[in-house]
């Protein structure tokens, strides 16, 4: 008779074969599977169902089944009209009473089912090791099942937790937000991935566990809910590590954003407290608040290094943990860790603290004794506030709240969070005047945003050599000009502190000036060498050469302008280094620029040159400081091999690969500061942009305005007609009048709607006031007051009369 086994194919069609592996029954499930009458089938050889590929391998299976008492699998079965049904087939012998076996075979299709019902017990394996927790929750959120990996966070065997809920199993977790979770799935069907939750499991009381945990409705065949089934993976690793980065990050936001020593350590109280520590304490020397030179560490009396609470925060209100007040004296006793670790320089953790042999000076200033554990402190780390060498203070952190101790990975961040705190401190210390008067230059001299443009997408990163003066010389700049085009600045002044970032400020507004000019590269140069060596000359007389106009000279620029509309690069250098260009491919090339005189050196003539940008090239412009290392010096062709390998190895979005190349290629104090200014190109779309050729004929004007009307239609820019149309015809009208040559007119659409007449006469027009008798002169009043701006353009042909209209703002 046929053994007892479980059966796990519910869906599927059996058939019977004989000891020949013959059909000998066949079932209505089967006919409606492969389409077969029993007629067909009854008495043919099994292997005749199957594909030819398969039907090879029958003799293989019969030893097999023979051999393992049965087989399962997956073969190709051939459907009545001839296409293959895959199908999981399953072979149980039946064995008779003193004859040969005969075998049962159950067949389901594959196609129909979601690939996994080929064996219960493949599946009952599946949950049972699964490293994963799983678990099944009924409509009223009771277990009813669970596997035995979710054992790993505590709450007993599977046995132990049917019938009960999560706050029974688990006390230490917030079960009502899970249990929320549980219900929102039940109720809409919709399910909860990867969401994380901490707290304390059974399995670890004293710590803090991250977990990420994902709900699933479970239905019956009608689409009722059952149940909850729930996964759980600890991520606690992963918690813990983004939590650090989180608090750097912040330490990074925090500390150090002014130049006052007191307000400074107060940040990093502030910081570490509560994501690291329940109460921080920073005492400082007292000649570091006075702004004097710190007392050196080893080997001093520490009777004589006297500390000053200079900033303390608690998770409690008040900083119940100690009486000292920021000011006051903090007084630890002679070979105490607090001053060991002040007097060696070195950190000092210990992870629970023993009332016989820790026990030291709390600081009172009345010199009250107090052990750590009479103030519920169990934990603590001592970290030295070291800067270039020199220490200059302390810094206490406590734990009392959480149970879980100080490891080696708090020690390393609480390490870090002073690191940064003592450069800070050092530097507020010593450079106090000169470091804020350059802080407030660097607000106010290098951009903070770039302005809206379509031209180029663009990302810079700036970082000075001194990190205790902070900006000098090098600035970058982005410039929109008219038509569409927009100008890419980076320039370098000798020098570094407060007379370099004024000499820098000067030049950057100077550039700025003449780029609204809209002159060529090569001018833009030549008219600020002048300005440079006018200047040296004015201030040079002086009894103090430290000016800003000194200091501009021997400065290097490079200007360049990119136009969207026919991709054309234009680019000119007072004794810069040449950009890079990394076309779309990724192949990168250094511009080769005509280099001029560095601005106010004089000598050679300033040259351009014109090359086209393929859309989504970038333009790396960067200062001298990018390439140059302490080991290659001033070598370019070492530079600029470095900097290819970096342009080669980052194709990230522009504003992290800009970021990742200054990293790279310069150390944590560069070895000059460093400018790096990246652009992608971008085209303007046909679609953007209209041309019209025009005759020299009145009769055209009313043509043009004819043409723009239409064309404004099109970009669904019909509240800007009436203007346009103003415009279009004033500008026609005094190119036919007054202009030679061929006549062209021009709307481009981007940020702001752009109409410009070119024609070949080189004269340019003049803004006039005409008075209430007057016949003409009025049409570029009318412009200057309709529009937003307009200006002219020189062009080796011609000229360009230009103006522009804001898309957002309404028409005058």
């Amino acid at each position: 008779m046929l053994a007892r086994q479980r059966f796990d194919m519910a869906d599927a069609a059996p058939l019977l074969l004989d000891a020949r592996m013959a059909v000998t029954s066949w079932t209505a499930d089967a006919e409606r599977l492969l389409g077969y009458p029993a007629a067909e089938v009854l008495g043919r050889p099994a292997a005749d169902l199957l594909v030819p590929e398969d039907a090879a391998r029958v003799p293989d299976l019969i030893e097999r089944c023979h051999a393992d008492s049965g087989w399962t699998g997956l073969l190709s079965v051939r459907h009545r009209d001839g296409h293959p049904v895959l199908s999981m087939i399953r072979v149980i012998p039946v064995q008779h009473s003193g004859g040969p076996a005969h075998w049962v075979v159950l067949l389901a299709d594959l196609a129909g089912g979601p690939g996994w019902d080929m064996s219960r017990s493949a599946l009952e394996q599946m949950t049972a090791r699964s490293p994963v927790g799983i678990a099944i929750v009924d409509t009223d959120l009771r277990y009813v099942w669970s596997n035995a990996a979710l054992e790993q966070f505590g709450g007993g065997p599977p046995h132990d937790r049917l019938g009960r809920r999560l706050a029974d199993v688990q006390p230490g977790l917030d079960a009502q937000r899970l249990e929320a979770q549980m219900r929102r799935v039940l109720e809409s069907g919709e399910s909860v991935v990867s969401y994380e939750h901490v707290g304390r499991v059974r399995s670890a009381p004293h710590r803090e566990t991250a977990h990420s945990m994902s709900f699933v409705r479970l239905e019956d065949d009608h689409g009722h809910p059952i149940g909850v089934y729930y996964t759980v993976v600890d991520v606690s690793e992963r918690f813990r590590a983004r939590r650090r980065l989180a608090l750097l990050d912040r330490a990074g936001q925090h500390i150090g954003r002014s130049l006052d020593v007191p307000q400074t350590a107060q940040e990093l109280a502030d910081v570490a407290v509560p994501g690291l520590a329940d109460f921080v304490a920073v005492d400082l020397l007292e000649s570091v608040l006075k702004g004097a030179e710190p007392t050196p560490g080893p080997g001093h009396d520490p009777d004589a290094v006297p500390l000053r609470r200079a900033g303390q925060q608690s998770v409690q209100r008040g900083v119940p943990e100690t009486a000292v007040e920021i000011g006051d004296v903090a007084s630890y006793g002679a070979g105490t860790p607090p001053i060991r670790c002040l007097i060696d320089g070195e950190s000092w953790r210990e992870e629970r603290l023993d009332p016989l042999t820790r026990e030291w000076d709390a600081g009172t200033p009345d010199g009250r004794a107090a052990t750590f554990l009479d103030l519920g402190l169990h934990s603590v780390m001592i970290v030295p506030v070291r800067a270039r060498g020199v220490t200059l203070g302390i810094t206490t952190f406590f734990r009392h709240g959480r149970q879980d101790p100080f490891d080696e990975e708090d020690l390393a961040l609480a390490e870090e969070f002073v690191g940064r705190a003592a450069l800070c401190l050092d530097n507020a210390r010593r450079y106090t005047r000169e470091r804020d008067a350059a802080l407030v230059l660097q607000r106010n001299l290098l951009p903070h945003l770039f302005p809206e443009q379509d031209a180029v997408e663009v990302a810079a990163c700036y970082r000075p050599a001194d990190e205790l003066t902070g900006l000098a010389g090098d600035w970058f700049d982005v410039i929109p000009l008219s038509g569409a085009r927009v100008a890419l600045v980076v320039g370098e002044v000798t020098g570094h502190g407060i007379d370099g970032a004024a000499a820098m400020g000067r030049l950057r507004a100077a550039v700025q000036t003449l780029a609204d000019l809209d002159l060529s590269p090569e001018e833009v140069l030549a008219h600020l060498d002048d300005l440079v060596s006018r200047a040296a000359r004015e201030e040079g007389s002086g009894a103090d050469t430290r000016t800003s106009g000194m200091q501009a000279v021997g400065a290097s620029c490079l200007y360049v302008v990119y136009d969207p509309v026919s991709g054309q690069c234009c680019l000119a250098s007072a004794g810069h280094p040449a950009p890079a260009i990394v076309t779309p491919d990724g192949t990168v090339t250094f511009v080769e620029v005509p280099d001029g005189p560095a601005l106010g050196r004089g000598g050679l003539p300033f040259e351009s040159v014109d090359l086209e940008l393929a859309e989504g090239s970038v333009l790396a412009l960067h200062t001298d400081g990018l390439i140059a290392t302490p080991r290659t010096g001033r070598d370019p062709a070492a530079g600029r091999e470095r900097l290819r390998r970096a342009l080669e190895a980052h194709g990230q979005p522009l504003d992290g690969m800009c970021r990742t190349i200054v990293d790279d290629l310069v150390p944590t104090r560069p070895y000059d500061d460093v400018a790096l200014l990246m652009a992608r190109t971008r085209r303007l779309g046909a679609e953007q942009v209209a041309t019209w050729d025009l005759r020299i004929d009145p009769a055209v004007v009313a043509e043009a305005r004819k043409a723009t009307t239409q064309q404004l239609s099109v970009w669904g820019l019909d509240e800007l007609a009436f203007t346009t149309e103003l415009v279009v015809s004033e500008l026609v009208t005094n190119a036919i009048r007054h202009a030679a040559g061929p006549i062209r007119l021009r709307l481009i659409t981007e940020q702001s709607l752009i109409c410009e007449v070119f024609d070949g006469g080189a004269t340019s027009p003049h803004l006039r006031h005409p008075k209430t008798t007057d016949e003409g002169g009025r049409g570029l009043f009318l412009i200057s007051q309709f529009t937003r701006r307009w200006g002219t353009r020189y062009t080796p042909e011609g000229k360009i009369i230009w103006a522009e209209q804001s898309l957002t703002e309404p028409a005058v």
